[in-house]
């Protein structure tokens, strides 16, 4: 999904491509692997495995690939160690950015962050510089071809969510809390809906506008630098980026 919703500029959404769904599946394995490390296998008793198995299916990953994954981190076959560490900074104009990485070198890792920041017009923070400026939130994005508004927003807030929009040209937004995500999106599917996305994002409570065109060119710059390196799971911002810009 690209280019629609509003997220879309908060949360740098990739052009689908083969090649880029290739790299999107390696995210999500690496991810699954941590998670399944931390809590095991079971996404019944694993919340988080349960929530990461609805981003995987909404990024039309296929489900042996989920299952490979979670064998995988579950010792049944071989796997590499991945750490999470999520770096926090500013951007150019002082744009709030996140960046959650899951490493098996942090200090490649580090080095690489920095640079990018450094060579983009802006600088690393502390830890809790920049988070305190976002909520986590579950959002599920469902395509508006074939459905009722009417309906799609009785069957969300019956699900258990918070919040419904239907505002964006082409989707219907839904939002939850972090502890609901898996709930809702669990009995959505189970009433026959399928995702365009569908992940626990972290949404900035306001937003900040670049006019200068230097500026704007550096936070893309930016964007594409830390979202092509392969230890980064997510890239979040508070930057309101162009439309013809998604």
């Amino acid at each position: 999904m690209s280019g629609h919703s509003k997220w879309s500029n908060i949360k740098h959404k990739k052009e689908k491509s083969d090649s880029q769904r290739a790299k999107i599946f390696t995210k999500i394995g690496r991810e699954i692997s941590v998670i399944v490390k931390a809590g095991g296998p079971d996404p019944e008793v694993n919340s988080k495995l349960k929530d990461v198995i609805v981003k995987a299916r909404a990024n039309n990953m296929p489900n042996d690939n989920i299952q490979r994954c979670i064998k995988k981190a579950a010792g049944e076959m071989s796997g590499d160690n991945y750490e999470e560490i999520i770096y926090e900074g500013y951007g150019p104009g002082g744009v709030a950015v996140i960046v959650e990485t899951l490493t098996d070198n942090r200090n490649r890792t580090a080095g690489d962050m920095r640079h990018y920041f450094d060579k983009c017009g802006g600088n690393l923070g502390q830890s809790g510089c920049v988070t305190f400026m976002f909520d986590k939130k579950g959002i599920i994005l469902i395509s508006k071809e074939g459905q009722d508004e009417d309906t799609v927003m009785m069957d969300a807030l019956d699900c258990g969510a918070d919040d419904f929009s239907g505002e964006e040209d082409e989707i219907f937004e839904i939002s939850t809390s972090p502890e609901a995500f898996g709930a809702v999106s669990s009995a959505l599917e189970e009433k026959g809906y399928k995702f365009e996305s569908a992940e626990i994002m972290r949404i900035p409570q306001t937003t900040t506008t670049l006019t200068d065109e230097d500026m704007l060119k550096n936070m893309r710059k930016l964007i594409d630098m830390l979202d092509d390196n392969d230890d980064v799971q997510n890239v979040y911002h508070n930057c309101e980026l162009p439309d013809d810009e998604d």
